[in-house]
């Protein structure tokens, strides 16, 4: 596939979530659009960098428990976004050399980067799927031709399901999704919340929701938590992703809750 091929009907006078997270988490590949549209979100939600900061911490901890303490060898990371530091696969293959990551995405720009991704330890593998999150049998299946879905799988879901208006919607996709993997599976999530400083995460929600064509919602943690339905939750639980099992060495703002919950959760 040629980068013309890829980037084939990108739209870049429209924000996309990705491009948006890779501005705020100082990354280069993304649009004007993009960061027009992030400066708005943060004179809002200053903390908004801060979430995403913490949220990107999240993963390598999560990522790194499940390789090194679960014995988890390959990763589903559905809704990767745009490559920037510490992702999946670098996380992952430099805890065990031999792991195998899958990524999930529809977005043009993201698939025009797709072979920054694809990039592996000669004992791994690192593969890069176009699809889309209402389509989780199309997910599954593309998935299965690098992932041996009998073993278990470490599936990814951040900052994605609030994407999903509907939260019966968003239970039912995050269901189909486990139901394929075997006992041992886990899942990593996490998304924005509206408890610590809800009204103006939801004042920068609406600014978002009104320039882009795939509106986020906030949910309360206690609507994240029916995505754990059915598993063994972790400890600490369902917590701001600062909170979910820091660094020792944590201190300060680096313990600070903020709006988005994550948890890591294991299917019996």
């Amino acid at each position: 596939m040629t980068d013309s091929d890829a980037t084939a009907g990108l739209d870049t006078s429209v924000p996309h979530s990705a491009r948006v997270w890779n501005y705020w988490l100082g990354g280069k590949d993304n649009f004007p659009v993009d960061r027009a549209v992030g400066d708005d979100f943060a004179k809002l939600y200053p903390d908004i960098k801060v979430v995403a900061r913490h949220s990107r911490a999240f993963l390598r901890r999560a990522v790194t428990f499940l390789v090194d303490e679960a014995g988890i060898r390959q990763f589903l990371d559905i809704g990767t976004g745009m490559p920037t530091a510490e992702n999946t696969h670098q996380v992952a293959q430099a805890a065990a050399a031999d792991a195998k990551i899958v990524y999930v995405d529809n977005d043009p720009l993201v698939l025009a980067h797709a072979r920054a991704l694809l990039t592996s330890t000669r004992e791994g593998r690192t593969d890069y799927v176009d699809a889309n999150l209402h389509e989780p049998a199309t997910i599954l299946a593309a998935a299965g031709a690098t992932l041996d879905l009998t073993q278990p799988v470490g599936l990814i879901l951040m900052n994605i399901l609030g994407h999903v208006p509907d939260l019966d919607r968003a239970v039912a996709i995050v269901r189909e999704l486990l139901a394929a993997l075997p006992a041992g599976s886990y899942l990593i999530t996490a998304d924005g919340t509206n408890v610590i400083d809800g009204p103006a995460f939801e004042e920068a929600i609406g600014v978002w929701n009104a320039n882009a064509p795939l509106s986020y919602h906030l949910r309360h943690p206690d609507e994240i938590a029916r995505f754990l339905d059915g598993l063994e939750l972790l400890d600490p639980g369902l917590v701001p992703c600062s909170q979910w099992r820091p660094s020792p060495d944590a201190t300060g703002d680096d313990l600070r809750a903020v709006d988005e919950y994550g948890a890591v959760a294991r299917k019996p």
